[in-house]
């Protein structure tokens, strides 16, 4: 999957505002700074985030943006969502232009892989929350050691 520069620039804004905490904001020149994303293009997308109800955002000296809800019940499909289209139904991920299906669109084993694997990647965007993104990650074993 190919995901476009404001959906990626997205989901490092989404991520930073959830690092951050309840209280807590961050500013675009932070982020694009951390990330070296060009702060007019991140600017926009946090004008997006805001206008999806994803964030809000604070004007002046002390102001940023947030997230609207806790981390843990942002998915990172609710971010991909507001800068990546939905694929219309009964469109074919095989076919490079809209119109109609090819010929054999109904039996085309092409299409059902494809179908199966987009279910797939949008089930596991979705099942994952911001939360889980920043959360801790218990240490592991040094199994070099053993």
């Amino acid at each position: 999957m190919n995901l476009n520069k404001s959906t990626r620039y997205a989901l490092y804004a989404a991520l930073e505002m959830a690092q951050a905490g309840e209280p807590g904001q961050v500013t675009v020149s932070q982020v694009a700074g951390r990330y070296r994303i060009p702060e007019a293009a991140l600017a926009k997308v946090f004008q997006r985030l805001v206008r999806s109800g994803l964030a809000v955002g604070t004007r002046g000296a002390a102001g940023g943006y947030r997230l609207v809800r806790r981390p843990s019940e942002v998915a990172v499909l609710d971010v991909i969502s507001v800068f990546e289209p939905s694929r219309p139904p009964g469109q074919c991920l095989a076919q490079d232009r809209m119109g109609p299906p090819c010929g054999d669109f109904a039996p085309c084993r092409l299409r059902k892989l494809f179908d199966e694997v987009d279910e797939g990647v949008r089930n596991t965007f979705a099942s994952i929350t911001l939360d889980t993104l920043v959360g801790k990650r218990p240490d592991l074993p040094d199994l070099r050691a053993v």
